[in-house]
């Protein structure tokens, strides 16, 4: 028995059964019920890990395993979930649902040989190495090998599915709206990606073992690094809103064209903006909107979306913040406010964009940036 790992698993099942006590009395929807799928799909995943760090498999063995199809389906779930929280038509299809079960079957169809090919004293056997046969050890090591490579595989499909899903979901904000920080679930890419790198290393300690190979950390940090992930993704997860429908849309640039705005058209519609910006100072509302924008010059939204994109050559987010940067760069050189008064003032409602934001225009941080300036004038 494995006293640490166990108390680790332990640990993250407590976790995971809070989390789902929880979503359970969310409102439901398809959001949620992605949730709960996945929350049972993990407590699979770790009660198979707690069968082998507690010794439960000496008198289960034909536990031993039994999580690997279910884990499969744990990239799928993801997936699922992104598309629910993400997409505007989060509808799945019956082949969505056939493509996602194919990892599971293969894995099965992987594991049959030595599942139904050696009683539960050959198997018990395989553990310590002076009493396992040979060729039952290579029967294991070919299913563990196999099943490891299918779960790479297929959670590797579906990572890169969610994260080009979330990609596409900013990158649509990004084209309507001037704060999308509220809108954007940003924290989704950071734990799809330890989530990612937790089951490489994980799949990497597991074929390990057979063939012999220790690396420090493999039975202590490996478990406590999923435990935090996966704490963090229980949380962020239950305390994530349900977007509202007109926080989701396809990107433009892969929606039809009906209407092209000629050169000059656009040139027309790109005075009107920049006068709304300079002379109305409209960037300084926190939340401006592109359909609050082309209300207030009077041109339709298509238009005002074609004239940023091929004209200008940038987005509503960009256009919008540059003017609040330019701003900023002036009260940061003539006033003593704060940077977190001038961050509100100028119409970020968020330090993380703000910071980034003016990073990426000036090469500095506000601070960086007034520090500069104070040394330049005196």
């Amino acid at each position: 028995m494995d006293v640490l790992g166990t108390l680790i698993y332990a640990t993250m099942l407590g976790i995971l059964a809070l989390a789902l006590l929880q979503a359970v009395n969310k409102p439901w929807q398809m959001q949620t019920t992605c949730l709960i799928a996945l929350l049972v799909l993990f407590i699979i995943h770790v009660c198979g890990e707690l069968v082998v760090y507690s010794g439960a498999y000496q008198y289960v063995p034909w536990l031993v395993g039994a999580q690997f199809p279910i884990r499969v389906l744990l990239g799928p779930a993801l997936y699922f979930y992104a598309c629910a929280t993400m997409s505007p038509s989060p509808e799945f299809s019956k082949r969505d649902y056939l493509l996602a079960l194919s990892g599971p079957l293969l894995v099965i169809a992987v594991m049959l040989p030595f599942v139904t090919g050696l009683n539960s004293a050959e198997k018990l056997a395989l553990a310590n190495p002076a009493t396992r046969n040979p060729e039952h050890y290579k029967l294991a090591l070919f299913s563990c090998f196999a099943a490891t490579q299918i779960f790479v595989f297929y959670t590797a499909v579906y990572f890169f599915r969610a994260l080009k899903l979330h990609s596409r979901h900013r990158q649509q904000l990004m084209e309507r709206f001037s704060e999308i920080e509220s809108r954007s679930v940003n924290w989704f890419g950071v734990i799809l990606l330890l989530w990612g790198l937790v089951w490489l290393c994980y799949a990497i300690s597991y074929i390990s073992v057979f063939f012999g190979w220790r690396w420090f950390g493999q039975g202590v940090l490996l478990p406590i690094f999923e435990a935090c992930v996966l704490l963090a993704f229980a949380y962020l997860a239950l305390n994530q809103a349900i977007l509202a429908p007109s926080d989701k849309a396809e990107p433009r640039v892969q929606q039809p064209r009906t209407t092209t705005v000629s050169l000059d058209r656009m040139q027309r519609i790109a005075a009107k903006l920049k006068r709304a910006m300079k002379d109305e100072q409209l960037f300084m509302e926190e939340d401006l909107s592109l359909n609050k924008l082309a209300s207030v010059i009077g041109v339709s939204e298509n238009h005002v979306s074609e004239t940023l994109s091929q004209l200008l050559q940038t987005n509503f987010f960009q256009f919008v913040n540059g003017y609040r940067i330019e701003e900023a760069e002036k009260l940061l050189k003539s006033t003593d406010s704060q940077v977190s008064t001038i961050q509100f003032d100028v119409g970020f409602n968020s330090k993380s964009t703000f910071n980034t934001a003016f990073k990426k225009a000036t090469g500095l941080t506000p601070t960086q940036y007034r520090k500069q300036k104070s040394t330049v004038t005196h």
